[in-house]
């Protein structure tokens, strides 16, 4: 069973930055396509970024776009989330996400079918 563990969510004002990783338990990491969804309180759940298995084919939701940054490092099996200039809208609960097929199909951002997923770690932006 695969596993992926969020960490690096907390308090932080308005205009601030974070950075989010998630580590996971499978040795076939670099094989994986991973990616980063949110979710804030009485919303859905929204895509934000995704990286192919060898960090290329980068997709970011224009909410993020110029702000945040998804990378990997496949020797770590770890995939990062840079979020810079963080506004209140930002405030959610962020969950990693993998699967040994592509995140996104088509205009399906949803997520629904990815395999994996981790627990979340927690944003919260005070203005």
């Amino acid at each position: 069973q695969v596993q992926l563990v969020e960490s690096g969510g907390g308090l932080v004002q308005a205009g601030g930055s974070l950075r989010l990783s998630c580590a996971a338990s499978e040795r076939t990491f670099s094989t994986f396509a991973m990616g980063w969804f949110r979710q804030a309180p009485g919303k859905e759940r929204e895509f934000v970024a995704a990286i192919n298995s060898r960090g290329g084919g980068i997709v970011y939701a224009d909410s993020v776009k110029g702000r945040f940054t998804i990378s990997r490092d496949n020797a770590k099996n770890t995939v990062y989330l840079q979020m810079n200039s963080l506004n209140a809208e930002d405030t959610a609960a962020y969950y990693c996400a993998g699967d040994r097929r592509p995140l996104l199909s088509g205009t399906d951002y949803s997520g629904a079918g990815i395999a994996y997923w981790g627990k979340g770690t927690l944003v919260t932006v005070s203005s």
